[in-house]
């Protein structure tokens, strides 16, 4: 008779738990060849070894346990061929997916460390490069980014997965909101889309603007007096205001609880009047 081992010799041979080697039997994958009537231990034997050798070689592909237990149910060459295929392809789209998640990271990581060295209440001109913005009309008055939550998930309801939203989501107002000076009431909530990064809803395609910036340790309900500020230089320097605001905190209460290190920016679009 064939040497008999006990489901912890197994556990401990393979480097798994017994509950998984429970796991596999109750899923039809592996069944002991002897179970005990009054211990109820469990004892494997060689076909079984081997049958578990499959599963782990399929299971360290990260193939699933339903497809392993559809091939252990008749095994095939052809079969083996057309389940090892089709997980490669959702590894290869895996892969894909990663190396977005990858460099999103890297953008946000690079937008932090941008934010902490920040010139703080220094009006500048800047070339904003070109970018596609998605959005939804909202008038709000925001006093926290919790209060751009409800316009955030309207966002989403046309986005292909949950994006990372840090130093994407901002707030604008209108551009005859601007000249009337009416700094205190926003009109859109927007979202900066990454290239090639996909949106089904309203967007908004920015060529290269020229913009009148400044940043300032605050959030939204902080920015009425810096718009006014820049309204002033925009003046003083006869510039012509030329589109809406985008006004984006990349530093705020939602990544740190010192308001030392808030950070928000607002860019006015300009020409000259000469």
């Amino acid at each position: 008779m064939d040497k008999l081992y006990k489901i912890g010799e197994v556990a401990k041979m393979y480097n798994i738990s017994t509950s998984l080697l429970r796991h596999y039997e109750e899923e039809g994958l592996l069944v002991p060849q002897y179970i005990d009537a009054k211990t109820h231990y469990r004892y494997y034997g060689i076909q079984q070894l081997e049958v578990l050798n499959t599963i782990c070689s399929l299971r360290a592909l990260d193939i699933s346990i339903n497809d392993i237990k559809t091939y252990l149910e008749g095994r095939d060459i052809d079969k083996i061929k057309q389940m090892l295929q089709s997980q490669k392809a959702i590894v290869q789209q895996r892969m894909q997916e990663l190396q977005t998640i990858a460099q999103n990271i890297d953008h946000r990581l690079a937008l932090i460390d941008d934010a902490l060295s920040s010139k703080i209440n220094i009006i500048e001109i800047k070339d904003i490069p070109p970018c596609t913005l998605a959005y939804v009309e909202n008038s709000i008055a925001p006093q926290s980014y919790l209060d751009l939550e409800t316009s955030i998930r309207e966002l989403e309801k046309y986005h292909n997965n949950t994006s990372v939203y840090l130093g994407k989501i901002g707030i604008s107002i209108a551009q005859e909101h601007l000249i009337k000076q009416q700094f205190d009431q926003y009109d859109r909530v927007f979202m900066i889309l990454d290239e090639d990064e996909y949106y089904d809803g309203p967007i908004i395609k920015l060529n290269k603007e020229t913009c009148i910036t400044i940043r300032f340790r605050g959030t939204h309900k902080d920015a009425k007096q810096y718009y006014e500020k820049l309204y002033q230089y925009i003046l003083d320097n006869h510039y012509t205001i030329n589109s809406f605001s985008k006004e984006i905190t990349y530093i705020d209460e939602g990544l740190t609880d010192n308001v030392n290190l808030y950070v928000t920016e607002i860019q006015i679009p300009i020409r000259t009047e000469f």
